[in-house]
């Protein structure tokens, strides 16, 4: 069990939680909601740290994360509370959380961005070569940049896919750049290649160039959306039958930390690559946990912020409030099962680990 890398995990995990927290916190504020208590970690408490205005701030004996208790949060009849504001400043107020999460998302991506550079759309770099494929037995090296085929410019990954489909069979130059070096290499596709293999057996992505923080936001805020959307179209793509049920497995803290730890392992293993992209294994984990933390938040599912918005759409579009004893009953139910689900889950984590491959 390394030490070091689980210390890293409770501060990563805690300062995810708290973020989300104080997103909560600093807009409540500013629509001037009151807040009664901001706890880092969670109860029991250990000490009070001090009071500003009518908010407490205490440190509490579970070190992860943070929390916000905002008064007037389940009585509508508390002045300046909660439950009293206007619907949208409610809503903004738990949008804020999620919110927070998914800048912290953009603001990592942004970080890795400026590693490892962004992505040149003009040029085409192989990124892996299957054993005892056309492509290996060629000579073909993961690293090698495509720059012709048949003496044809490539200048995008479509169209070096266009150029060996339409050679399957034929052999086909290849011009690659290695090392500052020109070379051609001659080979043929495959009419029918293993599955997942493709005809040349290749991986290929666009190379990376140099960027700076301004260059990088388009790509962070595109790259934030993109994984946005892989994480709500997942429960479709294992449905389908498209992911297998493994990779598509829900993990609570103790799998989360198998991945974590794993990801360190991978990025200490590949300290001394040239590849600046195969050192960042855990920081590209932290963008997926972060993001995922904040769309997840954002499900309607009662006790957590999309469920609590779902009971207050009602009154923003039309007027009529449910009754608070309804909706604390919905929310309170809702926390008990998802405690339930939290205790299975890592039941499941330590019965059943999850297989991380090497």
């Amino acid at each position: 069990m390394n030490v070091v890398n689980i210390l890293l995990f409770i501060l990563f995990f805690g300062l995810m939680l708290f973020l989300h927290e104080f997103g909560h916190f600093i807009v409540a504020k500013l629509f001037g909601i009151k807040v009664d208590e901001f706890g880092f970690g969670y109860p029991p408490r250990m000490i009070k740290l001090f009071k500003a205005g009518e908010t407490e701030f205490t440190l509490n004996w579970i070190p992860f994360g943070a929390f916000v208790k905002l008064s007037g949060e389940e009585d509508p009849s508390v002045p300046g509370g909660f439950s009293s504001a206007a619907p949208w400043k409610r809503i903004l107020v738990l949008l804020a959380g999620p919110a927070m999460n998914l800048l912290t998302g953009v603001v990592l991506f942004i970080i890795m961005f400026n590693i490892i550079g962004i992505p040149d759309p003009t040029r085409v770099v192989i990124t892996d070569v299957v054993k005892d494929s056309p492509a290996s037995q060629a000579g073909l090296l993961s690293g090698d940049v495509v720059t012709e085929v048949n003496g044809s410019p490539i200048s995008s990954m479509d169209q070096l896919v266009e150029s060996i489909s339409v050679n399957k069979g034929k052999e086909i130059s290849i011009s690659v750049l290695r090392d500052g070096s020109n070379m051609t290499v001659y080979t043929t596709p495959r009419v029918n290649p293993p599955p997942n293999e493709g005809s040349l057996g290749i991986g290929m992505s666009n190379p990376f160039t140099e960027a700076n923080i301004i260059q990088s936001i388009p790509y962070a805020l595109q790259s934030t959306g993109q994984q946005m959307k892989a994480i709500i179209q997942m429960p479709y793509q294992l449905i389908a039958g498209k992911v297998p049920a493994e990779d598509a497995r829900v993990v609570g803290p103790i799998g989360i930390y198998s991945m974590f730890n794993s990801a360190r392992e991978m990025d200490n293993e590949n300290a001394g690559s040239k590849n600046a992209f195969d050192q960042t294994f855990t920081l590209r984990f932290m963008i997926i946990i972060t993001i995922a933390l904040g769309l997840t938040n954002l499900f309607p599912i009662p006790a957590l912020d999309g469920g609590r918005i779902l009971f207050i759409l009602p009154e923003l579009l039309f007027g009529k409030r449910v009754p608070p004893k309804y909706e604390n009953a919905v929310h309170m139910i809702g926390f008990i099962l998802l405690l339930a689900l939290m205790f299975y889950i890592t039941a499941q984590d330590i019965l059943n680990p999850i297989q991380i491959p090497k």
